[in-house]
C-alpha cells in the first residue's frame, strides 16, 4: 500500500497550510513540470486507452467497467515530487454510476506513465479514506461502518403516502382552481388517490400531454373549506435512461424565463473550452459544475420566479434559478434539457410536513436522460458526484416542462412551471390559505 509524505498527503486533502502553500510555490517555479502538464498527461492516457479499447476501463477486486471521462478535478492535480504526479477523476458508466478515481503517475511533461489507480468513491460514497499513521506517512484505508445511505439520499425505491392540503379564503363570487395532478411514470407509481373538499372538479390535460391537473369551480359557500388530496405512491430512483427522441428539437427552444444564445451562449462556450469538454457529457458536466459553483442558494431578490436572467444576474436564487440557468446554458450549447417540479420526502424521519417544492432538470446526451439536483448538489458539495447522474427515490413529481398550458387555463396564461394551486377570481389571482405538504412513510412488513 502506498505510503505518502505528509507535506504532499496534505496537498491531496486539500489541507495544506500557509507555510505548505508557499514551499509548494518554490518547488513548482522550481519544477519543470506544473499542473497543466500533469493534467494533458492524465487526459492522454485515458484518451490513449479508450482510442485503443474503445472505452476506458477500471477494475477492481469487484468492479470491472468501462467508462468515459466526465470531469477532471484540477483542483486535486499535484506534482508529488521530480517525476510523481497525483490526479482525481470522474469516469462514468453508461448507467450513470459516477466513479471517482485516483491516478498515480510518474514521468516527464510530455511521457507519463500511469503506475497505480484506485477507485475512490462511487456516486460520492468512499470505498476508502486516508489515515495518517505514527511516522508521520499517511496510507489508504477501507471504510467500514459507515452507513450506506448518503445525507438525504435513499437508493433504490420509496413507499409513502403524500398529502397535499389548502383551505380556500373568503370569496365574493365564483371562481375557479388548478391543482396539480400526480401521475404514474416509469419511476413513479400512483397506487391511488383521494380527494376531499372540492366537488365540483374534472381532471384535465395539458396541449401537449404531459401534465395533468384537477379543475375545480368554487363558489362563496366553499369559502373556508379546507381541499385535501392525498396520494400513495412508490418512487424509484431515477439513473439515466432512454426515451423516445422525437420530440428532442423542443427541449433546445428559448423560452421566455428561459432564453438561449447572447450571454447564454458566451459563457456556455467559455466553460466548455475551459474543462476541455469534446462531447456532451463532458460539456454538461462543465456547465453543471459551473452552476454548482458560481450560484449561491439564496430566497432573497426576485427569487423563485425560474428566470435564467434573473439567475444570470443575481448569481443567486432556490432551485428554481439553479436549473433555469443550468437549461439556458445547456441549450445554447445544443444540449437538450428539462425542467421538472415536485417536493423531496425527508429521509430523516418518517412523517410530517415538507417545507415546500422543489424542482430538478434533466439533460440528454449519449442517447439518454441524465437526471441533476444542481442546488442539493450546490448545498451539500460532497453529493456533486452523485447529483449528476441521480434523483433518489425520496421525492415525489408534480409536472415536467415549463410554459404548461391547460384548457380552460387562467386568464394570466400558462403557467411558468405548476408547483403549486392556482385560484383566480373574477380574472385575478387569489392566495390560498395554508398551502402544505406532508408525508407519512409506509413501513415495509
Amino acid at each position: 500500500m502506498r505510503l505518502l509524505p505528509v507535506f504532499w498527503m496534505l496537498l491531496l486533502l486539500g489541507a495544506c497550510t500557509t507555510d505548505t502553500n508557499n514551499r509548494l510555490k518554490v518547488y513548482q517555479d522550481w519544477s519543470p513540470i506544473n499542473i497543466s502538464d500533469v493534467e494533458k498527461g492524465i487526459r492522454a492516457h485515458i484518451e490513449n486507452e479508450s482510442k485503443e479499447k474503445g472505452s476506458f476501463h477500471i477494475e477492481n477486486d469487484s468492479l470491472n467497467l468501462d467508462v468515459q471521462l466526465v470531469r477532471v478535478h484540477t483542483e486535486y492535480l499535484s506534482i508529488l515530487g521530480p517525476s510523481e504526479f497525483f490526479a482525481c477523476v470522474d469516469l462514468a458508466t453508461t448507467s450513470g454510476d459516477v466513479y471517482d478515481v485516483d491516478f498515480f503517475m510518474e514521468g516527464t511533461a510530455t511521457a507519463m506513465k500511469v503506475t497505480k489507480q484506485d477507485i475512490h468513491k462511487k456516486n460520492g460514497k468512499p470505498f476508502y479514506t486516508w489515515q495518517r499513521r505514527k511516522d508521520n506517512t499517511w496510507t489508504t484505508v477501507p471504510v467500514t461502518g459507515a452507513s450506506p445511505n448518503l445525507l438525504g439520499v435513499l437508493e433504490g425505491k420509496d413507499d409513502f403516502i403524500f398529502t397535499y392540503s389548502m383551505v380556500l379564503p373568503e370569496i365574493s363570487t365564483n371562481g375557479h382552481i388548478w391543482i396539480p395532478f400526480v401521475q404514474s411514470d416509469r419511476f413513479q407509481t400512483v397506487h391511488e388517490y383521494d380527494l376531499k373538499g372540492l366537488a365540483n372538479y374534472q381532471i384535465i390535460t395539458d396541449a401537449n400531454g404531459i401534465n395533468k391537473a384537477i379543475y375545480g369551480k368554487v363558489t362563496p359557500l366553499d369559502a373556508g373549506q379546507q381541499i385535501l388530496m392525498s396520494y400513495k405512491v412508490t418512487r424509484l430512483e431515477k439513473s439515466p435512461y432512454r426515451e423516445d427522441e422525437s420530440n428532442l428539437p423542443d427541449y433546445l427552444d428559448a423560452t421566455p424565463l428561459l432564453p438561449i444564445g447572447g450571454r447564454f451562449d458566451s459563457i456556455a462556450q467559455t466553460v466548455i473550452a475551459s474543462q476541455q469538454a469534446v462531447d456532451p457529457l463532458m460539456k454538461a458536466r462543465a456547465l453543471y459544475d459551473y452552476v454548482v459553483d458560481n450560484v449561491r442558494y439564496a430566497k432573497q431578490g426576485k427569487y423563485g420566479t425560474a428566470d435564467a436572467n434573473f439567475a444570470c444576474d443575481a448569481k443567486s436564487g432556490n432551485c428554481t434559478e439553479f436549473h433555469s440557468l443550468f437549461i439556458s446554458l445547456a441549450r445554447s450549447a445544443g444540449i437538450p434539457a428539462r425542467f421538472a417540479v415536485g417536493a423531496a420526502i425527508p429521509s430523516s424521519r418518517n412523517e410530517g410536513g415538507i417545507d415546500g417544492y422543489h424542482c430538478w432538470a434533466e439533460f440528454y446526451a449519449e442517447g439518454k436522460w441524465w437526471p441533476v439536483d444542481i442546488s442539493e448538489a450546490n448545498k451539500y458539495s460532497a453529493l456533486a458526484t452523485y447529483y449528476f447522474g441521480h434523483h433518489p427515490a425520496n421525492r415525489i413529481e408534480f409536472s415536467k416542462g415549463r410554459d404548461i398550458l391547460f384548457t380552460p387555463q387562467p386568464v394570466s396564461g400558462p403557467f411558468a412551471f405548476f408547483a403549486y394551486p392556482y385560484l383566480e377570481i373574477e380574472n385575478a389571482q387569489v392566495p390560498l390559505q395554508k398551502t402544505k405538504f406532508e408525508f407519512e412513510r409506509i413501513k415495509k412488513g
